[in-house]
């Protein structure tokens, strides 16, 4: 009896041995992440229109909620972002100060995370004062990982950017251990996100060369069982331009790519190979939930794919919400102040829902959001200006700098920053201000081309325009769409352009800076070449930037001055019925009739159809000379 007590417990502790064993292998097989890009200072939620309907959505204390939630179902879930955390709301202007994306990452769990294009507006000094602040409040903090900046060469400056950035303790990659899972994270900054980042002088590598590098370096000193990079590189539907799935392809050690920058929304994952690719799209919107395991030949497998809704539905943490409401407060004080508003101040009430920021740009159609924007700086320069007002012929807005949309109800400060959050000025406070530049009456048709032709290769240069009105058919040649452009005034409803005469042209200074991508895009062939008032080219477009008194001319001040001029309604300024509805300054012509779609070419499109006339006169030549050579040849054959 007692033999078969002890057998009995024998087996008992053997059983309980293999099914630990067996859980630690399950557990060591198995890997949890939760992940965000692209959030863009939305530390609170906000409204957005969904399936029609508008509902608040986002807010970092309901992404804490899930984020508690999942490490409740599994300690070892791993939290991530993919970049561009900062840049979008009124939290931005405390960026160098109080670092806030940065503390409030840290507050909520987040393991690594890398920097997007959006970090370096501020230019690389603000850059690193952020990490100062950040390392300053003593607050746990993500660790940032990015691996192709190349410091070979750099200036002095660069070189204390670099010092700041070791400080915080930014690494190529890092190597984290959840569970029994040793995972090695490392960033990448994309080719297109240093596009568009043209504040900053960092030097920056092929980010596909550096991978492999950065995994090479991983293989051959971790025991590193998952590799996962943070990009912040994007998606595109065009295979050349998708640099997450190029990156995919060419390293395909990489076992999960998160894709930050393109703000793309992937419903199911991206399988390249034995690569993931996860994107959630952006504004913490949603977040996205990943799990893998470990497949029988050592490489990781997707078990599941799910993006979370951020909705009303979820409850905050109080303690996140708090420390929103601390940030907030220093807000009105260190920023707004100086413009003499409030952050929850209405400005106007809106009786239209304009596109919503998700669909804006999807369809090539004149948008009546981009108008009342356009019209915003003619006003609050002429405002500024006063009696020395120089008349402004076009104002141009990209879609690209538009950040958010305006919804049925009161408008506030708040709101009106989001709408044109980006940047900073020459007088280093955030938000870009407006600037002056002169372009001939032929740059004007080039920026009417630029919309009809560029643009669906890059919706962020779609043009919402002042003061301009043209007409394009899509189905004309490239370069050559446009087929009638005029100007326009409050007094004349068309004005014709002269070619060679100049034209006082106003934008944001980002916009400014990046006319170099109109010849990148069109391969040179189209030009836009800023000027001054005589006619020599501008060298630094911040020497022309506009001013309201002594201060800079934000582009998000000018909307909110346009707001509060608008007749009142019930004791507030309402947005009037012209904004319901478009003005003709963007009409779409679909006709294929041949003769339209030939008619009225440009000099581009007389260039094309003369060297294909060329092709085709040598083509005949050709077929003429080998026609000769062919009957001579059957001449002699006959003769003989």
């Amino acid at each position: 009896m007692k033999k078969f007590k002890w057998f009995a417990k024998f087996a008992i502790m053997l059983f309980l041995a293999v099914s630990m064993n067996g859980f630690t292998q399950e557990e060591r097989s198995e890997l949890n992440i939760i992940f965000t890009h692209d959030l863009h200072s939305h530390l609170e939620s906000f409204n957005l229109e969904v399936d029609g309907t508008v509902e608040e959505v986002g807010g970092f204390a309901k992404i804490k909620t899930i984020i508690d939630e999942k490490k409740k179902e599994d300690p070892n879930t791993l939290v991530v972002d993919a970049g561009d955390f900062s840049m979008g709301t009124l939290y931005q202007t405390i960026y160098e100060e109080e670092a806030s994306e940065v503390r409030m990452l840290g507050a909520m769990g987040f393991d690594v995370a890398t920097f997007g294009n959006h970090e370096l507006d501020y230019r690389d000094n603000k850059f690193s004062e952020m990490l100062k602040s950040a390392i300053s409040s003593g607050d746990a903090l993500p660790q940032f990982v990015l691996s192709n900046i190349d410091w070979e060469g750099a200036s002095e400056e660069l070189l204390a950017i670099k010092d700041i950035m070791e400080d915080y303790g930014v690494k190529p990659y890092t190597m984290i251990t959840k569970g029994n899972i040793n995972i090695a994270i490392f960033g990448i900054f994309g080719e297109e996100s240093l596009k568009y980042a043209p504040m900053t002088e960092l030097p920056f590598t092929n980010p596909v060369e550096s991978a492999k590098e950065t995994v090479k370096l991983i293989q051959e000193n971790e025991e590193a069982d998952i590799i996962i990079c943070l990009s912040h590189s994007g998606i595109s539907e065009i295979k050349k331009d998708s640099e997450d799935e190029i990156l995919a392809e060419k390293v395909p050690e990489i076992d999960i790519i998160i894709s930050g920058h393109s703000h793309t929304t992937l419903s199911e994952p991206i399988i390249s190979g034995n690569t993931i690719i996860g994107s959630t799209g952006e504004y913490g919107i949603q977040i996205g939930s990943l799990t893998v395991k470990k497949a029988e030949d050592e490489r990781w497998e997707l078990a599941n794919y799910e993006l979370i809704p951020i909705n009303d539905t979820i409850k905050e943490d109080k303690d996140t919400a708090n420390l929103i409401k601390g940030f907030k407060s220093l807000i009105q004080e260190s920023y707004l102040e100086q413009y003499g508003y409030e952050y929850d101040q209405v400005l106007a009430n809106n009786p239209y829902n304009f596109t919503s920021i998700h669909k804006l740009g999807k369809e090539h159609v004149e948008e009546p959001l981009g108008n009342l924007l356009s019209d915003s700086y003619i006003y609050a320069v002429q405002e500024a200006e006063g009696e020395d007002y120089v008349p402004i012929s076009v104002t141009v807005v990209p879609n690209g700098v538009i950040r958010d949309s305006f919804y049925v109800g009161d408008i506030t400060v708040s709101d009106v920053f989001n709408v044109s959050s980006l940047g900073v000025g020459k007088d280093g406070i955030p938000g870009y201000p407006l600037m002056e530049v002169y372009l001939t009456g032929a740059e004007l048709r080039t920026v009417a081309e630029v919309d009809a032709s560029v643009s669906p290769l890059m919706e962020e240069a779609r043009l919402n325009i002042g003061g301009l009105k043209f007409s394009f058919n899509p189905n004309r040649m490239i370069l050559n769409k446009v087929t009638k452009v005029s100007l326009y005034s409050q007094v004349e409803e068309s004005i014709e352009i002269v070619d060679e005469q100049l034209y006082r042209v106003v934008a944001d200074l980002y916009s400014g800076q990046m006319l170099g991508a109109v010849a990148d895009k069109s391969y040179g062939i189209l030009s836009i070449i800023p000027k001054d008032r005589n006619g020599e080219p501008i060298k630094d477009l911040e020497d022309y930037i506009i001013y309201d008194g002594n201060r800079e001319l934000k582009a998000w001040v000018a909307i909110a001055k346009y707001m509060e001029s608008f007749d009142e309604a019930a004791g507030v300024s309402a947005i009037p019925s012209y904004y319901s509805e478009t003005q003709n300054r963007k009409v779409v012509e679909t006709s294929k009739n041949v003769v339209d779609l030939v008619k009225n070419p440009n000099k581009i499109a007389i260039i094309i159809y003369l060297i294909i006339l060329l092709v085709i006169i040598m083509i005949a030549v050709i077929m003429i000379l080998i026609g000769k050579k062919v009957r001579k040849v059957r001449r002699k054959k006959s003769t003989k």
